[in-house]
């Protein structure tokens, strides 16, 4: 047991700690003399030889040398002060900050100086407090004009607490050629494998090589990001289609205590603990969430004390360097490529209702929250406004082609709405107060992606949303951010409002607020032509939407208790059970890809873990086609081997070893060159991989219901799913080319197959 635990923390210290050789030069204090070191010696043999008297003895005489000679160094220094001679003092100086004329100095100095920072900042309880300042808005540039990105986490900015300073590893390109090609192997045929491997490999031992090279000295000079974060980020910018196809959205477990789903006190609560994150995190003092693999062996007091400064793959701390844009910020249409806008002074929020937009402060004049009674007061004023529902909704115009919602902005601005928007664009967030009660799980998820499209505000960088009866969401602008560091987010506002309410049903009203004037309803100057503009979103708004289908599905039969059980990972058997459900339905296999986040780096984003291999081909197969040629005992076999491989999948891919961001980030660096693509870019393969069918997201937590995506393949699904102890939950999202309900009992039927297995009976 010793051996395997040394050995775990020699691989630790080997994957997470830079390693390099570094000089030491003697470091004697000012005042330190030859009597003193060899006193400094004689102390060092009177406590070897244990001879108590003698070392009692020279350590008085040391004592007393120590303070002599700091003395004669002081007086040495005073004296060439008093002189006023510039020459004596620059000598003394240089003496004590160990300058050496001519010396040799350290190469990178302000590289190594940052990578030495961060590795011992690993350690520290508190983090560096160092004053900053940010760019408050972010224009990316076009694929042709490489610059340093700005905007995101900078050297020597003060990082929230706990946060990972880990850079994300660019893989070697010969691992991500290898991996590709793995990923790809279950999809093609023989030929098509092998045209795609010859041109692979041509990549790799040509122009690959070549753009390797780029990517990695331009990396050594984004030391406060991520390679991939611009790319990243300058595709979400450029996506010219409805940001509700990129918006995630994520609903509430309701609270324990029915009584507290009402509207006004559920909204009341949610909305000053969001404020008082808020607070906490510009403070630099928010805890970074850790995201555990295995929470059995990670999440516990021992672990944490050993593992707390080194990211692995058993548990992680969350990076919330990209959180400055959660609040006070907005997408800005612009056309071609969108900005992100902020400001961080502004103290209002933005509340819209029947597509009414209100605004009031949330915030007192010195920073504060204002009373949670004032809160609530505001509130209830706004639902309480007898306004009719906005003839012209402006929330419709953010569902809008990013071009054409750009120039409807201007149009906007022209007509004199300028100071209106920035109000809008400078909110702290956007409450969504909906007027219509749920009739059901399906209800619930269109309301909550889209509602009728006029009461949402869908460029606002986080949004809430609350229904008639209690029911809570958020959704929030993919283009900043991720999963699971809005989970950090979600779990704190759920515990929060849940455990330690700031309002209660029947709470008093605040005494003198006088709500009627500290809430403003916003009013537009709308002409002909942005009326027409306005009714020509809501038609295409309806069209996208009535193309769109949610549909569900629960398996109650088991979950992540009975699958640990039989040493099988959860997550495996459910993106198994994905592939088994659309061999079931449409007899063929389809490219799948898994989101997965490598939050654990700084600026990291997501890879993609794609779950299509060789061995679940092979058992998608041997259960659909052939379940009477197998035993239960070779089923069993083959599940674990799936298993075994989606974990080693998994590891590489939070770690930073995926193939796809890698291959993402040099096509865009490929793009920025007046050059030809590269075949591999070109490759009808690569174009399949990149667009999968099966479209998957997983995340649980106690505060989440569950989870939305929308998907980007016109004949996909997108899936969110949810292993818990003793079921699975399913969501997916589809187009009229696929039948998501179909599908769903398909996958339903896999699963049931699985469970069967696993407890030892045959498959009829």
């Amino acid at each position: 047991m010793t051996d395997c635990i040394t050995e775990y923390i020699k691989f630790c210290e080997r994957t997470t700690i830079p390693s390099r050789t570094v000089r030491c030069f003697p470091n004697n204090k000012p005042g330190i003399t030859k009597d003193l070191k060899a006193l400094l010696y004689k102390k060092k043999a009177a406590f070897r030889s244990g001879d108590r008297d003698e070392l009692r003895r020279v350590q008085r005489n040391l004592k007393v040398k120590l303070r002599e000679g700091k003395d004669s160094y002081r007086r040495k220094l005073e004296a060439k002060l008093q002189k006023d001679n510039t020459r004596e003092v620059w000598t003394g100086m240089k003496q004590i900050t160990g300058f050496k004329v001519g010396g040799r100095q350290p190469g990178g100095f302000l590289e190594r100086a940052n990578e030495l920072n961060c590795f011992f900042n690993r350690f520290s309880s508190q983090p560096p407090s160092v004053s900053s300042t940010r760019h408050t808005s972010l224009s990316v540039p076009p694929a042709c004009c490489l610059v340093p990105h700005r905007g995101y986490i900078k050297n020597g900015e003060k990082r929230p607490k706990n946060q990972t300073t880990k850079r994300l590893p660019i893989p070697k390109l010969e691992d991500t050629v290898r991996r590709y090609l793995a990923a790809q192997r279950p999809l093609l045929n023989d030929d098509q494998f092998r045209r795609t491997e010859r041109i692979a490999h041509d990549f790799q031992s040509g122009v690959g090589k070549q753009l390797q090279e780029e990517l990695v000295a331009q990396d050594k000079n984004k030391t406060h990001t991520s390679y991939i974060s611009e790319p990243y980020l300058y595709w979400y910018l450029s996506f010219r289609d409805s940001m509700m196809l990129t918006n995630p959205y994520v609903v509430f477990n309701p609270d324990p205590k029915t009584e507290y789903n009402d509207q006004l006190v559920r909204a009341t609560n949610i909305v000053c603990s969001a404020v008082r994150f808020m607070k906490t995190l510009r403070a630099g003092l928010q805890e970074s969430g850790v995201c555990h693999l295995n929470p059995t062996k990670s999440e516990t007091d021992g672990f944490k004390r050993v593992f707390r400064w080194a990211p692995s793959f058993r548990s992680r701390p969350i990076d919330l360097s990209p959180f400055f844009r959660l609040f006070n910020s907005t997408r800005i249409p612009k056309r071609r490529v969108d900005e992100l806008f902020t400001d961080d002074k502004a103290r209002h929020l933005l509340v819209m209702r029947k597509g009414n937009m209100y605004v009031f402060d949330s915030l007192d004049g010195d920073g504060n929250l204002v009373t949670p009674a004032e809160i609530q007061s505001h509130l209830r004023y706004i639902l309480s406004d007898p306004t009719p529902a906005a003839p012209f909704p402006l929330g419709v115009l953010t569902s809008e082609n990013r071009d054409v919602w750009a120039g409807l902005r201007d149009k906007l601005m022209a007509a004199g709405n300028t100071e209106d928007l920035q109000i809008v664009d400078s909110a702290l967030f956007c409450l969504s107060l909906d007027d219509e009660g749920m009739r059901d799980r399906f209800h619930l998820s269109d309301n909550m992606i889209h509602g009728d499209g006029c009461n949402r505000w869908f460029d606002k960088s986080l949004t809430f949303i609350l229904t008639k009866d209690g029911q809570a969401a958020l959704s929030f602008d993919h283009s900043w951010g991720d999963g699971l560091a809005l989970q950090v987010f979600q779990n704190e506002i759920f515990e929060e409002t849940t455990e330690r309410p700031l309002v209660h049903p029947g709470s008093a009203a605040a005494a003198a607020v006088d709500s009627a004037s500290a809430v403003r309803r916003l009013q537009f100057n709308l002409d002909s032509e942005l009326e027409n503009g306005i009714k020509k979103a809501q038609e295409n708004f309806d069209s996208l939407m009535s193309t769109l289908t949610i549909d569900a599905m629960e398996f109650k039969k088991g979950g992540k208790a009975l699958l640990k059980k039989s040493k099988l990972s959860p997550d495996a058997v459910a993106q198994l059970a994905l592939q088994m459900g659309f061999l079931r339905q449409y007899g063929q296999t389809a490219g799948a890809c898994e989101t997965c986040s490598t939050a654990a780096f700084r600026d990291g984003r997501t890879d993609s873990i794609r779950p299509v291999t060789l061995q679940t081909q092979r058992c998608s197969h041997a259960f659909v086609f052939q379940p009477g040629r197998h035993s239960v005992e070779q089923l069993q076999a083959m599940l674990s081997e799936c298993s075994a491989y989606h974990r080693q999948l998994i590891e590489e891919g939070i770690m930073g070893q995926g193939f796809d961001s890698h291959l993402f980030a040099l096509h865009y660096l490929a793009d920025s060159k007046a050059e030809a693509l590269h075949g591999l870019f070109t490759d009808p393969a690569y174009a399949a991989i990149d667009l999968s069918i099966l479209e998957s997201s997983t995340l649980t937590s106690p505060a989440m219901d569950y989870a939305v995506i929308f998907l980007y393949a016109p004949d996909g699904f997108g899936v969110t799913y949810s292993v818990l102890d003793d079921r699975i939950g399913c969501t997916a999202s589809s187009y009229p080319t696929r039948n998501g309900r179909e599908f769903l009992q398909c996958v339903h039927k896999s699963l049931e197959d699985i469970f069967t297995v696993l407890e030892g009976k045959t498959l009829g």
